[in-house]
């Protein structure tokens, strides 16, 4: 079948300009030329329902971008189109981000002990960030940890909303860290050195290995930093032994583990 752009807009439930649009960040593939008319096809058809599935998936466009620029022409058998290649390293991003189990709102409230709008503050906050599945709203089990570790630290004593305050401010310097090392990860392990893009088997298997890795690398960093920090402001107070003596022993054990399932 053949389709000019305002045939493919209706039946699949976008606007013209979107079409356009997705054309110019690179996210659907040229349509073929005859004169002046620009004629789309089936593979168009299935590309804009990837495009629909990830971003309800809560993908952004240029994560998007960055996945699709990896499909793979080759066939199946039966001249069925093979799944694009992206698809293994997408598979781990959601993994990785979600976890083998989801939860609604209430779900992880309940789970975590924690008000539910608690969670839909630090929703807000952008502290957590669910993904669309069916329509829904799901969080992830790393969600559910930091629920739970956040529920902790307000019985220690932290007001809730300084505490939301200090946690949108290390989550925006994290953002801006993580773009930074996904330009890397890009450059370095994505495409080798004269730039042509690797295999996705490959590039699925290193991120598997680096990621944790990485996240290990900052917890420890984190965590290094925060203990010696306080243990210099508990030295210019020249008091308070006890909890300068389990700072020592803190940075002497210190250790950071992270599990991917």
């Amino acid at each position: 079948m053949e389709y000019r752009v305002e045939e493919l807009a209706r039946l699949e439930g976008v606007r013209v300009d979107t079409i356009r649009f997705y054309r110019t960040r690179g996210l659907l593939a040229p349509p073929e030329r005859r004169g002046r008319v620009a004629l789309y096809g089936e593979e168009h058809r299935e590309q804009l329902a990837q495009i629909r599935s990830l971003r309800e998936q809560g993908f952004k466009l240029v994560q998007i971008a960055r996945l699709l620029a990896q499909r793979e022409d080759p066939t199946r058998p039966g001249g069925r189109p093979a799944p694009p290649a992206s698809d293994r390293l997408l598979d781990a991003l959601v993994e990785e981000h979600v976890g083998a189990r989801t939860f609604s709102r209430q779900e992880l409230a309940a789970q975590a002990g924690v008000p539910e709008t608690l969670v839909t503050a630090a929703q807000a906050a952008g502290l957590v960030e669910p993904i669309q599945a069916g329509g829904e709203e799901r969080f992830g089990e790393a969600d559910l940890e930091m629920a739970r570790a956040g529920l902790e630290l307000l019985g220690a004593g932290f007001p809730v909303h300084e505490l939301l305050a200090l946690a949108v401010r290390h989550a925006e310097h994290v953002r801006e860290v993580s773009e930074a090392a996904i330009a890397l990860f890009d450059e370095h392990v994505r495409k080798d050195p004269g730039g042509r893009e690797r295999d996705a088997s490959r590039v699925t298997d290193q991120f598997r290995t680096l990621l944790p890795l990485l996240t290990r690398l900052v917890a420890q960093h984190f965590q290094r930093t925060l203990v010696h920090r306080a243990m210099e402001r508990v030295a210019d107070r020249g008091s308070e032994s006890e909890l300068r003596d389990a700072l020592v022993a803190t940075e002497a054990a210190l250790e950071v583990n992270v599990s991917w399932r």
